[in-house]
């Protein structure tokens, strides 16, 4: 696991042991970030379930301005920070070692953020309850993309209920990436 381009390009990143995180490989990393170029330079960029904080990292190392990462294990709170050591990029950066709804409910009216990434636990249900938080929260700039990366088989009928469009549904052998938007008319 390394960083893929920008500022901190190849530089290997750690992550914790054993089974608690699911690193994204490097080629699902680089497909998402080659679509969510348009996004990056100068964006303001949440990394919920932030596990090593590869994601994060990956966009600073491209142009973000800051990012703040959400991760409540100890073990991926240590590999964050050595990450963005090892890489230079702590200045930009905010760690909060918290559970993801806390840690929102903290950042409500502090920050907001131009994208947003999730990736919680498979099959967990969380999904649906950060994104109607999101939905109602003062945390998303105009234009902000919400990216979550979620087991092929996560159902998200319930979306219609809540004010986003799907703007790209990309698939992969494993897993997905949902990139929404808030609507505009809501």
């Amino acid at each position: 696991m390394r960083v893929i381009a920008g500022k901190a390009r190849s530089i290997p990143l750690v992550a914790p042991k054993g089974m608690q995180t699911r690193p994204t490989t490097d080629r699902v990393k680089e497909t998402l970030f080659n679509m969510l170029q348009p996004w990056i330079p100068g964006s303001r960029f949440l990394d919920l379930f932030a596990g090593s904080g590869a994601i994060g990292i990956e966009a600073l190392s491209r142009g973000a301005l800051r990012c703040v990462f959400v991760e409540r294990g100890r073990a991926a709170v240590s590999c964050i920070r050595e990450n963005l050591k090892k890489t230079r990029l702590e200045e930009n950066s905010r760690i909060l070692a918290a559970d993801v709804m806390n840690a929102l409910k903290e950042l409500n009216g502090q920050e907001t953020f131009s994208c947003i990434f999730m990736d919680p636990p498979y099959q967990a249900g969380t999904e649906k309850e950060i994104l109607t938080f999101l939905a109602d929260s003062n945390l998303s700039e105009k234009n902000c993309v919400i990216i979550v990366e979620a087991a092929l088989t996560t159902d998200f009928s319930w979306l219609d209920d809540l004010p986003y469009s799907i703007i790209k549904d990309k698939i992969y052998k494993t897993n997905r990436h949902l990139f929404l938007k808030i609507k505009e008319n809501r």
